[in-house]
């Protein structure tokens, strides 16, 4: 009975401290969907991947949202034709470029000054990085769920080359138990906003209190699966296997990573949680869980899915794993702080 009383009590903490940042991002998401040309802004930036990478990572400074909120943000952006690198920078990077986690992290690591430039600069070179990657994807519309793709504008024509490449080349959708692909609805305010934009200022207003309703709605919904999950599995897992793995350069970073992805705790306060271990764990540790949990965490790999293919998720999951790990390793043994 208190294994479920200590579930229910983290599964209500992850929903009621994630529920604000996901109605933030479905805000700005609506705003931006409503009164915001995004064709125009878009065309603004800049056409290198890379430097698309870089634009996407450093929009956190303007749309301060965590990574509850940062998906329905990078849907609207792929929606409008945005180019995956700049979308998958934003998607990664903002919850944690922003200027709420950076004053957080300062506060918390007062004492260590370097953490909190270190975070924010690994988080967006791991950003530029995937998202440079996934660049190589000319036609977006395969790595995402069909009913957000039907809603993107064609990709211009171009003769076959045979650098051409696809992420997913013979990958399939999520299927549910019937063999049947999983299909996640599009809110249909956001179709139509989409299809014309309304011009008059009432029918903006209301189209956008319907996008902001029925968006909550729908990424609220899988909210609520996904601090579940993540609840379960803290209550199954005694923290105590993942705190004597000690002060190992490799383990301990394997066992923050871990820490970061089960706990799925808002990287507006997670450097106050990870300041707890300070005294235990390493300073590269400290940090890849401080970089990859906003990245990729249990919960919010539910709301990735309401805008991914399963698969491209997981490649998002590993190469941020991968990337996070390398270069936290690099931190643990070349540098003292």
């Amino acid at each position: 009975m208190s294994q479920l009383n200590q579930g229910v009590t983290l599964f209500l903490s992850l929903l009621v401290e994630a529920a604000p940042f996901l109605l933030l991002g479905v805000i700005f998401s609506s705003v931006l969907a409503v009164f915001v040309d995004e064709r125009k802004l878009i065309q603004w930036m800049p056409k290198h991947p890379a430097l698309a990478a870089l634009s996407g990572s450093l929009f956190g400074c303007l749309f301060p949202v965590c990574e509850c909120g940062n998906v329905p943000v990078a849907r609207r952006l792929l929606m409008q034709g945005a180019p995956p690198a700049l979308a998958i920078g934003f998607l990664l990077a903002a919850p944690t470029v922003n200027p709420i986690v950076f004053w957080a992290t300062w506060v918390a690591f007062r004492e260590q000054p370097a953490m909190v430039f270190w975070r924010v600069g690994l988080t967006v070179l791991i950003a530029v990085v995937i998202g440079w990657v996934f660049s190589v994807q000319r036609d977006v519309r395969p790595i995402l769920q069909p009913m957000v793709a039907r809603y993107l504008p064609s990709p211009p024509p171009r003769p076959a080359a045979r650098d051409d490449f696809d992420l997913l080349s013979g990958g399939t959708y999520l299927l549910q138990s019937g063999g049947s692909a999983l299909k996640l609805d599009m809110p249909i305010a956001a179709a139509a906003a989409v299809a014309a934009p309304p011009q008059s200022w009432s029918l903006r207003l209301r189209t956008l209190l319907e996008m902001m309703f029925q968006e909550f709605r729908e990424l609220g919904a899988v909210l609520v699966i996904g601090s579940a999950i993540a609840a379960t599995v803290q209550v199954a897992i005694p923290r105590e296997w993942i705190l004597e793995l000690g002060q190992g350069p490799v383990t301990s970073i394997v066992a923050m990573m871990t820490l970061a992805w089960v706990v799925s705790i808002c990287s507006t306060v997670d450097s106050f949680f990870a300041l707890s271990f300070a005294s235990v764990f390493t300073s590269g540790s400290l940090l890849a869980f401080l970089v990859f949990g906003p990245m990729i965490d249990l919960k919010n790999i539910s709301l990735l899915m309401t805008t991914f293919r399963s698969r491209a998720v997981v490649y998002l999951f590993l190469l941020a794993a991968q990337l996070t790990f390398v270069s936290t390793l690099v931190v643990n043994l070349y540098t003292n702080w």
